[in-house]
């Protein structure tokens, strides 16, 4: 069991920039580590994720503008989250994933607002 502390978020101005992060109550080093966002009345929707080895993918509306990173040392992944807009507001979701054996785990979000 992985336990997701998600932390960060809040009140922003449009233009401006966040860094969410993610802590887990184990070691991360063997997972896929992603965020997903949701905002209201839409799906959840992948915003970002990084690969044990270092290799990230992103949401292809959000490339350039946010920055998904790990530090397996200290059981944490972050999003930099820059040039925000309203179209940002979101609640945002820490994951982690194996394939073997095949476990998902989410945290419990943590809100982000972007209104002047």
């Amino acid at each position: 069991q992985v336990q997701l502390v998600e932390s960060g978020g809040g009140l922003v101005q449009p233009g401006g920039s966040l860094r969410l992060s993610c802590a887990a109550s184990t070691s991360i080093f063997r997972y896929v580590m992603g965020w997903y966002r949701q905002a209201p009345g839409k799906p959840r929707e992948l915003v970002a994720t990084c690969a044990p080895g270092g290799t990230t993918n992103y949401a292809d509306s959000l490339k350039g503008r946010f920055s998904i990173s790990r530090d397996n040392a200290k059981n944490t992944v972050y999003l930099q989250m820059n040039s925000l807009n309203a179209e940002d507001t979101a609640i945002y979701y820490c994951n982690a994933r194996t394939t073997v054996p095949n476990v998902t785990y989410w945290g419990q979000g943590t809100q982000v607002t972007v209104s002047s």
